[in-house]
């Protein structure tokens, strides 16, 4: 895929730090016409998001979208539950991982490809504190390396 096909709107940047991300899948999110607006003004934050399969069906909950400002009447509740749109067999295959292993589907990034919405959403298994304190060591370490090097 070519870069300036997927415009990212929104990015979850806390659950790459909260969660080990051990799969991504992309799904398309049913919106109104308003929320659609919003979405390509950038009006979105997904902090605080999760997304749980009920029913054979997969929703994304805590999203909020702002209400469009020339939407008047036909604006919905900015933080209601959104149908995500996946294929049956990775529904199944998310339910499965779900309920076995007490992983959580986490939203990562909303983008715009072709002119539509997509919801990045990662398959995570929670961070304990001392493995967040690990990684931003880690980061750490490599900035003062990489600082080192540019000095020379």
């Amino acid at each position: 895929m070519r870069e300036e096909e997927k415009r990212v709107v929104a990015a979850n940047r806390k659950a790459r730090h909260e969660y080990f991300i051990e799969e991504t899948y992309e799904a398309g999110i049913v919106l109104t016409g308003t929320e659609i607006k919003s979405v390509r003004a950038g009006k979105v934050n997904l902090q605080d998001s999760f997304a749980r399969v009920e029913d054979g069906e997969v929703w994304a909950y805590n999203l909020h979208i702002s209400p469009y400002e020339a939407g008047n009447r036909y604006n919905v509740d900015p933080k209601r539950p959104r149908k995500l749109l996946l294929h049956r067999r990775e529904i199944e295959r998310l339910l499965g991982k779900v309920d076995q292993r007490g992983l959580t589907l986490v939203p990562l990034s909303l983008y715009l490809r072709r002119g539509r919405a997509k919801l990045e959403i990662g398959l995570g298994r929670g961070k304990r504190l001392y493995d967040r304190r690990e990684d931003i060591a880690r980061r750490t370490a490599e900035r003062d390396v990489e600082r080192a090097l540019s000095e020379r």
